[in-house]
C-alpha cells in the first residue's frame, strides 16, 4: 500500500521511472558570480560541457543563495533551514572555531541514507572542525578533501604542522596542498565514488574549492581563457564537469542521476551594459547572493530546454531533492525550503502553494510558525509569505526582502526596487502597499526567527503548535 501510494505521489508530481531511486549529485562551486558562465552571459571563457548541461536542463534565472557568505551557505543547504534558524548566521567558521552544523540538525545527507543510499561529501566543508561536526558525524559515508579554507588565516593556523591538511575519512593525505590540483583531484575522488555505487543509488555533494581565493590552476588550463587566473580556473571546472557527465553515460546511469550545479554565493557585478546586476560577495545586493545555477534530469522527467524566473533558494532542494528519492522530511522537522519538484518537472510553472499538495513533501512549510497579528493577517497571505526570500548579511542580519519582483532592503532606511524591470537595483520605486507588505513580512519573519531558531547548543525540533 505505501508502494502505491508513493507511486501516485510521483506520478502526480509528473516525476519519471517512480520504481527507481535516482542518483544526486550536487556540483556546488565557491564565489562564483551570476554572470559567470557561458549560459548566463559570460564572453571571456568557454564554458561548453555546463552550457550543454543548461541545454537539455533548467537554468535558473533568480537563484539564491542561503547567504552572501561559505559557512551559513552550506549550512543553508544541507538542512533545508534559513541559516538563523541552525545558529549557523554568522560569518565563516575558522579552523580554530568551536561551533559547527548541530548534531541534532538533520542533513540532506542523513536523510537520504534512510532510503539507502551511499552518501560522499567531496571538497571543501567548512561547517565545523571538532568531531561532532565533521561530514562523517553528519550523515556523509565518505569525505575526501579541505575541511577548512585557504585563506591567510587557516594557513597561518597549520604553518607549524606542515600546512593545511588534504584529508580522507579523517587520515591526512597531503600537507600543504596546492591550490592548483584540487579541481582535479575532486573530481578524481568522485568519479571512484561513482564507479564504486554504481549498483545503488548515491547522494555525491560535490562541494569545490574553487573559485575561492587563492585561486588554483593546473598546467594544462593555464592561459587558457581570456580572463585570467579566474577565467583559467572556471575553464578548468568546466573540464571536470564534463568528465563527470561521460562517467555517467560510461556506466549506464546517466538516465537515472539527477545534477545540481549552484554557487554559495556571489562574487562580483556585471561587466558589460548589458549585465545589471551590481554588488560583491559579502552583499545583499544581487551580485552578492543571486547566483548562476542549473538542474539537469531528463531520463527522470526534469525539464528540458527550459528558463524559469521564479524565486528559488537553496533551502529547496532539501524537501525537493527528498521527493525525487521518496523519502518524506519526517514530521518533527521545521525547515524554510519548498518542493519544487512541480516546476522542475514542468508540471507547474511557479513553486505550487503547499496546500495543492502537488508532490510528496509540498506542505513542509506549513510547519513554519503561522500567526500573524491582526495588523498583517488581512495584508499577507501565507503563500506569499512562504514564497518570500529573507536576504541576510553575512554578519547574519536580516537585510533585505523579496516577494516575486519586489525587493525592500530593511536598512538603514526602507527601499523598495523592481527587479523585473530593474534587476540593477538603481530606481527606486514608490508603492506604499507592497513596501507595507514587505515590511510586514518581515516583521513577521523576525518574530519567528525570535521564537524558533536556535540558541547555540540547542536542540531545534518542532515544539509549537502554532507552528503547524
Amino acid at each position: 500500500m505505501k508502494y502505491i501510494l508513493l507511486a501516485l505521489l510521483f506520478a502526480l508530481a509528473g516525476i519519471a521511472n517512480a520504481d527507481q531511486t535516482p542518483n544526486i549529485l550536487f556540483i556546488f562551486v565557491d564565489d562564483q558570480g551570476y554572470y559567470d558562465l557561458g549560459c548566463y552571459g559570460a564572453t571571456e571563457i568557454k564554458t561548453p560541457r555546463i552550457d550543454a548541461m543548461a541545454e537539455s536542463g533548467m537554468r535558473f534565472t533568480d537563484y539564491y543563495a542561503a547567504a552572501p557568505i561559505c559557512s551559513p551557505s552550506r549550512a543553508g543547504l544541507l538542512t533545508g533551514c534559513y541559516p538563523r534558524r541552525v545558529g549557523n548566521e554568522i560569518w565563516v567558521h575558522r579552523a580554530d572555531s568551536r561551533s559547527g552544523i548541530h548534531p541534532d540538525e538533520l542533513t540532506i545527507a542523513e536523510l537520504l541514507k534512510t532510503r539507502g543510499y551511499a552518501t560522499a561529501c567531496i571538497g571543501k566543508w567548512h561547517l565545523g572542525f571538532q568531531e561532532e561536526f565533521l561530514p562523517r558525524n553528519q550523515g556523509f559515508d565518505h569525505y575526501f578533501g579541505l575541511l577548512h579554507n585557504l585563506d591567510p588565516v587557516e594557513v597561518i593556523h597549520f604553518e607549524d604542522q606542515g600546512g593545511v591538511p588534504l584529508i580522507r575519512n579523517g587520515k591526512v593525505v597531503k600537507r600543504p596542498v596546492d591550490p592548483a590540483e584540487l579541481t582535479k583531484l575532486y573530481t578524481d575522488e568522485a568519479i571512484r565514488f561513482i564507479e564504486k555505487n554504481k549498483t545503488k543509488p548515491f547522494f555525491l555533494y560535490l562541494p569545490h574549492t574553487m573559485l575561492h581565493n587563492p585561486l588554483g590552476v593546473s598546467k594544462d588550463f593555464q592561459g587558457s581563457s581570456k580572463w585570467g587566473e579566474y577565467g583559467d580556473a572556471i575553464q578548468e571546472l568546466d573540464h571536470n564537469v564534463g568528465r563527470l557527465f561521460d562517467t555517467l553515460k560510461r556506466l549506464d546511469i546517466d538516465d537515472n542521476t539527477i545534477i545540481i550545479y549552484a554557487s554559495d554565493n556571489g562574487r562580483g557585478p556585471g561587466r558589460t551594459p548589458e549585465q545589471k546586476i551590481r554588488g560583491h560577495k559579502l552583499s545583499t545586493y544581487e551580485g552578492g547572493i543571486r547566483v548562476p545555477a542549473i538542474a539537469w534530469g531528463p531520463g527522470l522527467g526534469l525539464k528540458g530546454n527550459a528558463e524559469t524566473a521564479a524565486v528559488v533558494h537553496a533551502m529547496d532542494w532539501y524537501p525537493t531533492l527528498a521527493t525525487f528519492a521518496g523519502v518524506e522530511v519526517p514530521k518533527d522537522r521545521v525547515i524554510d525550503g519548498r518542493d519544487i519538484s512541480p516546476l522542475l518537472t514542468g508540471d507547474t510553472e511557479n513553486v505550487p502553494p503547499p496546500s495543492m499538495k502537488r508532490s510528496l513533501n509540498a506542505s513542509v512549510p506549513l510547519r513554519r510558525r503561522w500567526d500573524p497579528p491582526s495588523e498583517w493577517k488581512s495584508l499577507i497571505h501565507r503563500n506569499e509569505y512562504t514564497n518570500a526570500f529573507f536576504y541576510h548579511g553575512s554578519q547574519g542580519a536580516l537585510a533585505a526582502v523579496r516577494w516575486r519582483n519586489w525587493k525592500l532592503y530593511l536598512n538603514p532606511s526602507l527601499k523598495l526596487y523592481d527587479l523585473k524591470n530593474d534587476p540593477g537595483e538603481s530606481k527606486l520605486v514608490r508603492n506604499r502597499d507592497i513596501l507595507r507588505k514587505l515590511r510586514g513580512m518581515a516583521i513577521l519573519f523576525q518574530n519567528e526567527m525570535r521564537l524558533d531558531a536556535r540558541p547555540a547548543g540547542e536542540s531545534r525540533l518542532l515544539g509549537q503548535e502554532q507552528s503547524r
